[in-house]
């Protein structure tokens, strides 16, 4: 079952780290790490993930039924469960009113069969450091007031849903949530318009030379 058991810390440097740690000890699948507050957290490219005590969704789940999917299947589960506003900025952060709402990070050893799905979903914060206030959102700005423990149920009810889910229903999914379509883009290397994802997740993007597929990194919108 997706969420038992679960370890939740007040304070941990990261949920991502805790949940690996239980995955190479052997923990099921489903086992669920959540904390009020982390002192080292991290989203993808390194990037540090910041939050004030209580205001965020931090969770990492042991998985050990491995999908290549799992990323975008994530993404879909998130989007589901804080409701029709949300769309997919690729590979896998929430926006909302295109601001980033929820970010993803995947990480594991798929030889030893597990991986761990970290997720980090702000809530109830009100005031975002001056380099992310037009950039990040939280639900009690979206005009949501909920509460970690409210948005957990229906986060874990959704990936229940989801993860491991047929490709063909995932990718409708996440391409019926995709933020980026038609939206010109950049990234290390050019621009273009983006034109959704292929059956692998990989970014497609038009540019004035043909048609560029992106299937790791990250993209930029040009507004």
């Amino acid at each position: 079952m997706i969420g038992l058991p679960r370890v939740h810390h007040r304070l941990t440097d990261s949920t991502n780290e805790r949940a690996k740690e239980l995955a190479a000890a052997g923990a099921p699948q489903g086992t669920l790490v959540t904390a009020d507050e982390q002192t080292a957290g991290r989203g993808r490219q390194g990037r540090e993930w910041a939050a004030p005590p209580g205001s965020a969704l931090l969770m990492s789940l042991v998985l050990r039924e491995l999908d290549e999917l799992l990323p975008l299947s994530a993404a879909v589960a998130v989007c589901d469960a804080v409701g029709a506003k949300a769309a997919v900025k690729w590979p896998n952060d929430v926006w909302v009113d295109r601001r980033k709402l929820a970010g993803i990070l995947v990480e594991g050893r798929p030889q030893e069969g597990w991986a761990v799905l970290g997720i980090g979903l702000n809530v109830s914060t009100e005031r975002f450091p001056h380099e992310l206030a037009e950039s990040a959102i939280s639900l009690r700005l979206a005009g949501l007031s909920r509460t970690t423990e409210d948005v957990l149920p229906d986060l874990l009810s959704a990936l229940d849903e989801w993860l491991g889910a047929p490709a063909a229903r995932v990718l409708e999914a996440w391409r019926s949530r995709d933020a980026l379509k038609g939206e010109r883009v950049r990234w290390t290397g050019g621009e273009g318009v983006a034109s959704g994802i292929d059956d692998s997740g990989a970014l497609a993007v038009e540019t004035s030379t043909g048609v560029v597929s992106l299937d790791a990194g990250e993209v930029h919108l040009l507004r």
